[in-house]
């Protein structure tokens, strides 16, 4: 079922630590209808809105709903202890469910 309103919801997400680095995992939902309209983009942040890494996504996944896709080499400051994974609609932008990540 497309998200509501058409936002781009995060329903899983999973960080793994490798290192001094993280790679995290976010398994998206969106209302993607093709170029025109698409999760383009998601976040990993600290609880208090500070930008850890982006993920850009460059094409529409129509046919692949959920999609699951990785960023690696993430920096997580210590004492971190919890982030949070968001997704943006090309569209209406940053609007969907996010998901909040226990950091190992």
């Amino acid at each position: 079922m497309p998200p509501a309103q058409g936002c781009a919801d995060v329903v899983h997400a999973e960080v793994e630590r490798s290192g001094d680095v993280f790679t995290v995992s976010a398994t998206v939902q969106s209302a993607d209808t093709g170029w025109e309209r698409y999760a383009d983009e998601w976040r990993v942040r600290t609880v208090d809105g500070k930008v850890l890494g982006t993920r850009t996504l460059a094409h529409p996944h129509v046919d692949e709903q959920p999609f699951t896709r990785s960023l690696s080499n993430v920096e997580i400051p210590a004492g971190v202890t919890t982030v949070e994974v968001l997704a943006r609609d090309s569209v209406v932008g940053y609007c969907g469910k996010t998901a909040s990540v226990p950091v190992p």
